[in-house]
């Protein structure tokens, strides 16, 4: 995968590239082979959610530039707004 997210948002238009962004939380549960990483960050009221096949160490307080998209998950019947990240780097 391209490290360039302009290369990517010029590939995908649903992407978005945010920089700067404060996690206030980070949580990592695993599910099967992988870890699901969900990130709460500051000024938005949606969860940031990725997955690695390895823990990883938190970044909560941490600046972070992050590439995601829009995306609906259904929990127990409900549909919940999730923003899908395809690329996390620390500012």
């Amino acid at each position: 995968m391209d490290a360039d997210p302009d290369k990517l948002l010029k590939r995908h238009r649903n992407l978005t590239h945010s920089e700067g962004l404060t996690v206030t939380s980070h949580v990592q549960r695993a599910e099967g082979d992988w870890y699901v990483n969900t990130l709460m960050v500051e000024g938005y009221d949606v969860p940031f959610k990725y997955k690695r096949q390895k823990r990883y160490r938190s970044l909560e307080g941490q600046r972070v530039n992050l590439t995601y998209y829009p995306e609906t998950q259904k929990v127990a019947g409900l549909e919940f707004e999730i923003m899908k990240v395809v690329r996390v780097r620390v500012a």
